[in-house]
């Protein structure tokens, strides 16, 4: 009786480390390669969208068709800081380029979104700042498989993010 007991807690410890803890190693390297992709995805677009001065319909459709790639869903984030271009007359400083007297305001995702799906460019100028969050929206084998096995992770948290920003260099209306 006791050898059939330890025959079947050997067979089971097998099974996990033949099968389970393999399938562990290749769903974490999948979000590794996937956090990569979408990390220099991210990169690529804001960094184009800083030297153009555009947001076009095709680059944005390019950018989610990359990071869908992956296999998996996410939730992108868009946000221009908009250089305001009258600060106003409350400002007793006559240089407006100081460094801490410009006035910014903020144009979200939805806002963007709108002018693109009009199949129209969203142009920006110089010295307009753009910041792009990218976070994952669904649970991947990885987060699956550490829910089960050690209930780390909740099913509100992500595993694939990438976030990038930075000033705009050309002013997009040509």
């Amino acid at each position: 009786m006791g050898d059939t007991l330890i025959t079947i807690i050997a067979i089971g410890l097998a099974a996990v480390l033949m099968f389970v803890f393999p399938l562990m190693t290749m769903s974490d390297r999948t979000d590794d390669v996937s956090q990569l992709t979408v990390k220099t995805a991210t990169t690529e677009f804001v960094d184009d969208v800083r030297a153009t001065g555009k947001i076009t319909p095709d680059k944005y459709g390019k950018f989610v068709q990359n990071i869908t790639a992956t296999g998996n869903t996410y939730d992108v984030e868009m946000e221009v800081k908009i250089l305001d271009e009258n600060p106003g007359k409350k400002t007793t400083q006559v240089e407006r380029e100081k460094i801490g007297e410009n006035v910014y305001y903020s144009i979200y995702t939805s806002q963007i979104q709108e002018v693109l799906d009009q199949n129209k460019t969203y142009n920006l100028k110089e010295g307009d700042i753009v910041s792009v969050s990218v976070k994952n929206t669904n649970q991947t084998l990885s987060q699956q498989l550490k829910n089960f096995f050690y209930t780390v992770v909740g099913d509100s948290t992500y595993t694939i993010a990438a976030q990038h920003a930075g000033m705009v260099t050309s002013t997009g209306n040509h």
